[in-house]
């Protein structure tokens, strides 16, 4: 190497590596290019992928039903803190292993309102992604009441499945709607940020504020209660007596409970204000902020 190129070569400007967050227009771009992704995808893959995420968000209810469970002398405040935190396991469990949420998915908007992704793709990706983590769901709920770990603390974990399953079935239209969707607007928010992430981590860290937040707020998750409603239910009517005078309850006290009460009354007002929160209020807003002038 000559002289000169030695003396430019020690005055270059070293190279930098930054570990920044990534900035909020560029979390649009990158939420675009992965609702085109996931639109894309073909629906077996999609069906598999979102039983899994129906599985997952079971683990987070099931960690947060064991963690409620018996906490009746802690604070009203500290106990939904505590389940709120254990429930996250669920989300995080869905981003950083990979699944499809179907209240996660609401993101697809982005791509939609750009005009990259056909109306017909976005609502077929929500038809399978519910279809599947109900599937999930349902199918982890009834493996877990043949654990019988609702029986666990004395029965504590069956009663905290049932108090929070009779609540659910409790609620009239209009606060169900809203719940739904003052939930899928955290959750959302939860995947939003998630764009700005650069490590495992960060996803980790950036998932569990929210999550947790929704959770101790009582707000309302519509796939997140295909497992809690029906594994009250199963209980309700399979649990043995002995359960029943563990707790010293019946099955009558939770007149609540029921398949109607789940499917017309929680279900149906849960998953229309899910989509209402995520998809408009979180996505269609970042969509009008930073991509509207890139698709005029």
């Amino acid at each position: 190497m000559v002289p000169s190129e030695k003396a430019s070569e020690s005055l270059a400007p070293p190279q930098t590596v930054t570990f920044d967050a990534i900035m909020p227009a560029a979390m649009a771009i990158r939420a675009e290019e992965s609702g085109i992704k996931r639109a894309a995808t073909d629906p077996t893959t999609l069906l598999v992928l979102s039983v899994l995420a129906g599985a997952f968000i079971s683990f987070g209810a099931i960690f947060a039903t064991t963690v409620s469970a018996g906490a009746m002398a802690l604070p009203y405040g500290i106990v939904r803190l505590l389940t709120g935190l254990a429930f996250s396991l669920g989300l995080i469990l869905v981003v950083v292993g990979g699944a499809e949420l179907f209240t996660g998915n609401n993101i697809i908007v982005m791509a939609w309102a750009s005009g990259k992704v056909k109306t017909r793709a976005l609502l077929l990706n929500w038809a399978i992604s519910f279809l599947g983590n109900s599937i999930g769901a349902i199918l982890t709920a009834g493996l877990m009441f043949y654990t019988t770990q609702y029986t666990f603390g004395g029965g504590a974990v069956g009663l905290a499945a049932l108090s929070t399953a009779n609540a659910k079935s409790s609620l009239a239209f209009i606060p169900a709607l809203t719940l739904g969707i003052m939930c899928n607007v955290l959750v959302c928010l939860a995947v939003w940020m998630c764009f700005s992430a650069r490590t495992t981590v960060d996803r980790i860290l950036t998932i569990v504020p929210p999550i947790a937040a929704f959770v101790a707020a009582g707000f309302e998750h519509c796939i997140a209660n295909v497992y809690f409603i029906p594994m009250g239910l199963f209980i309700k009517t399979g649990a043995p007596e002995s359960f029943w005078m563990a707790i010293g309850k019946t099955s009558a006290d939770f007149p609540e409970l029921t398949w109607r009460n789940f499917l017309v009354g929680n279900l149906l007002p849960v998953t229309i204000g899910n989509i209402i929160g995520g998809s408009i209020m979180v996505t269609a807003v970042y969509w009008f902020v930073y991509l509207r002038e890139r698709t005029a």
